[in-house]
């Protein structure tokens, strides 16, 4: 037997937000059972990301998340809180010489953009199937995040909303 055996079991402790999602796209927001506010007005879905932050402090706890949709259905996820990278006066040696060494890659998408718009740029990493009502959803690590290997970039024009995908090659 063990040495370990008689020590008495540590609770593992992660704070649990449950999303009511209503009728009309409102929903309710609580955390380990005690209701988060909206600063003004109501919770609806785009206001996740900041129910989100809010309840992960910004991202620095880990969180179990609950979503009940109107149909019943309940999807369950954890969100991993972000890896903070030191200041840049506690950089390492080897960070400072992969930084030196870094090149800047060039992408261009076609037209389609209205002058002047926000263009967003995401990186692919992950590829995923849509299910058969027409949604989808990502579940990635944080070495996918870091790594990047896919080598595929999105342009998306938040006014125009054209996207276009673009090979990135080292």
């Amino acid at each position: 037997m063990s040495r370990h055996d008689d020590r008495p079991a540590t609770a593992v402790v992660m704070p649990a937000l449950v999303l009511d999602v209503r009728e009309d796209g409102t929903l309710t927001a609580t955390l380990d059972g005690a209701p988060v506010e909206p600063v003004s007005g109501m919770w609806r879905r785009e206001s996740v990301p900041k129910i989100l932050d809010r309840a992960t402090r910004s991202r620095t706890v880990p969180l179990r998340v609950e979503v009940h949709e109107v149909d019943g259905s309940v999807f369950t996820d954890i969100i991993a809180p972000i890896r903070r990278r030191p200041p840049a006066h506690a950089a390492t040696e080897t960070d400072k010489a992969l930084t030196a060494v870094s090149e800047l890659i060039e992408v261009t998408g076609a037209a389609g953009f209205v002058p002047g718009e926000d263009v967003a740029v995401a990186l692919i990493i992950s590829h995923s199937g849509a299910a058969p009502d027409g949604t989808a959803r990502a579940v990635l690590t944080l070495e996918q995040v870091a790594a990047c290997v896919i080598g595929e970039t999105v342009l998306f024009g938040r006014i125009s909303g054209t996207a276009v995908l673009v090979r990135v090659d080292s």
